[in-house]
């Protein structure tokens, strides 16, 4: 930036801000200006993009001079004020970083930490990323999340211009997602899509989803079985194709085969006996994704310790898993939505009506004790 004595300020577009609108420039770099001061500047000629007038809405390129009159200077920005962070905190960053680029960091994200913080939240993967801060750097930026208790790939951008592109290619659903889940029981169909609208649940203040036919989101997850353990339980990789809330944790309940360890969408009957851990085992395990500048970036995370411990036990080998995503379906008319949605919650609710016979034959069953006096 260079600061002539009358005050009109002159800033160089860097490549990081490729494409970005003027207005959003300006909430990047001088936040404290406000929206309607860069319209009066605009329309009264006093900002100039390489000595021409210039709108709000117009786009800027790499080089490009900006003009920019006196009045709102320079702050520091937000986040450049740093976090003071223990050494315990920073070598938990460390564990996480599976790769860095120039504009991003890829975290393995461990189960029970969230990425987020929020009413009582400590800890949580935002709370830990100036331990990734360079000097003099912009502070890394969160560009989409993953629930507290799933483990695995966490995309983190590290400068403005790369947390819009990657923002960009996940709301449009580009970036390609495969998760690894133990379900409890196993599928009739091997592989196949569920196709069921989601939508918050009444009553339980936004912290729960379900299958919701006629006020639901579109919510559509590919699946497939990757091996099993008799009839007791399969390990399954699920590719969303959307990215609501919960939505594989509530599809995969829907079919009446919920994963292992979520007992808030599958209820006691979401854990397995014996040296199955009851931690959630729901892991996202690989993530495609378009790369500033061309290329892909494509990361795979390991799995967290007592995912593999009930992988081992059960009899699963990782090396089965081919883990490649797939193109998305045609989609489907709103009739066909309905209908495949009405089937899934039909088999839902039938899969529970057998837990509930089981339980209550349990119940009646006389004890090898006999009768309490």
């Amino acid at each position: 930036m260079t600061a002539p004595e009358n005050g009109v300020r002159q800033f160089t577009v860097a490549a990081d801000d490729d494409g970005v609108r003027l207005d959003r420039w300006f909430k990047r770099h001088l936040p404290q200006v406000g929206f309607a001061t860069i319209s009066r500047w605009a329309r009264t000629g006093q900002i100039r993009v390489d000595g021409a007038r210039a709108k709000p809405e117009d786009r800027l390129a790499t080089g490009q001079v900006l003009r920019v009159p006196p009045g709102g200077a320079a702050l520091p920005a937000p986040d450049r004020q740093r976090r003071e962070l223990t050494e315990e905190q920073r070598a938990e960053a460390a564990a996480m970083l599976i790769t860095r680029t120039d504009a991003a960091l890829v975290l393995n994200k461990p189960p029970g930490l969230a990425t987020q913080g929020g009413t009582g939240m400590r800890q949580h993967v935002d709370g830990l990323l100036d331990a990734y801060a360079d000097d003099g750097a912009p502070r890394p930026r969160l560009v989409h999340r993953l629930d507290k208790d799933t483990s695995g790939v966490l995309l983190v951008a590290r400068t403005p211009g790369s947390a819009a592109f990657f923002s960009k290619r996940f709301s449009g659903r580009s970036a390609r997602k495969i998760y690894w889940a133990l379900v409890i029981g196993v599928p009739e169909v091997s592989e196949g899509f569920i196709d069921a609208p989601i939508s918050k649940q009444p009553g339980t203040g936004g912290e729960k989803m379900h299958v919701d036919e006629e006020g639901g989101q579109a919510s559509r997850t590919r699946y497939r079985v990757v091996d099993r353990a008799g009839n007791r339980a399969a390990w399954v990789e699920l590719q969303p194709l959307t990215g609501r809330t919960h939505q594989l944790r509530v599809h995969m309940a829907a079919i009446g085969h919920p994963i292992v360890g979520d007992g808030k969408y599958g209820g006691p009957a979401a854990f397995l006996t014996g040296a199955v851990s009851r931690k959630m085992h729901l892991h996202a395990r690989r993530l495609i994704i378009d790369a500033p500048g061309g290329g892909k970036l494509d990361v795979t995370a390991d799995l967290p310790e007592h995912f593999a411990a009930s992988m081992t036990y059960l009899g699963f080998d990782e090396g089965d898993s081919r883990a490649e995503p797939q193109a998305p379906p045609p989609e489907r008319s709103r009739d066909e939505k309905k209908q495949a949605a009405r089937a899934h919650a039909k088999q839902y609710r039938k899969a529970r009506r057998g837990e509930r016979r089981g339980r209550g034959a349990a119940a009646d069953k006389p004890s090898a004790k006999g009768p309490r006096r």
